[in-house]
């Protein structure tokens, strides 16, 4: 059961939609649900919505899935430049898809101070931190990572697809070294072989890139706070949504299953 509304996205001083999957039951029943959020939620559920006419067809895997959960997805600024501004918390500067001024800091204290309370008075939430999540790919993925790093207080659980993290590795290490990062912590990250340099014969020699350093390095540091994480190389996965789709069940699972 997918809903619709818009929200005031204040850093911008416009509205932003919101597609909101909630269980088919939901209103025949006076359970909780835990609480996932998802970065661009315009690609999430269907074709005709999604920006590139293919989204992840998520709501097909939780029709299927046996834990009902509420997801949350965010959609994003279409104009131009402002994707990247409201998914980078950092101030990035020759990159191959130009400048951006960050914002991304601005987006998370809009959805923990902001969106959630909305979300949590509207809905029949668990509102604590042990049953929120978050989730993006590429510039969300990113935010998804940062999120489970200097916002750990409100996000237990984080998958980072195909993360944009190759510009931004030395800030967000330096982040992390100042944050607190609690052992129920869970860190899904993943790449394709096709976005970091093509799949190779042996396959041992997918995860020696440099895309599958900075995942490593990042999940080698959460390990050592005590969170579990899970690294996912996508032999053949390209940076796109019908190969971002094939990774649902592998993250959900790991990310909601069994976390007594």
């Amino acid at each position: 059961m997918i809903e619709k509304f818009d929200v005031m996205f204040t850093p911008a001083g416009k509205t932003r939609r919101l597609h909101i999957s909630l269980p088919n039951n939901y209103y025949d029943r006076e359970d909780r649900y835990p609480v996932m959020y998802f970065f661009d939620g315009h690609n999430l559920y269907s074709d005709a919505d999604a920006t590139y006419g293919k989204s992840w067809g998520l709501e097909d895997f939780l029709q299927r899935w046996t834990k009902d959960i509420i997801v949350v997805g965010m959609e994003c600024g279409h104009e131009e430049g402002e994707r990247l501004a409201e998914y980078s918390p950092y101030q990035i500067r020759g990159w191959f898809l130009g400048d951006i001024d960050g914002t991304g800091v601005d987006t998370l204290n809009w959805m923990v101070n902001e969106l959630k309370p909305v979300i949590d008075s509207r809905y029949r939430t668990y509102p604590f931190r042990e049953a929120t999540g978050i989730a993006g790919s590429s510039m969300g993925g990113l935010m998804s990572l940062y999120a489970a790093i200097c916002y750990n207080a409100y996000f237990s659980k984080a998958a980072c697809i195909s993360s944009a993290i190759h510009s931004v590795t030395i800030p967000l290490t330096n982040d992390f070294l100042k944050s607190t990062i609690s052992s129920d912590t869970r860190v899904y990250l993943s790449w394709g072989t096709e976005e970091s340099g093509g799949t190779h014969e042996n396959p041992d020699d997918d995860w020696k890139t440099e895309t599958a350093g900075f995942n490593r390095m990042f999940a080698k540091m959460l390990e050592q706070r005590g969170a579990r994480t899970k690294l996912f190389c996508q032999r053949g996965g390209g940076h796109c949504e019908a190969d971002w789709e094939k990774q649902i069940p592998d993250f959900m699972n790991f990310l909601w299953m069994n976390c007594e």
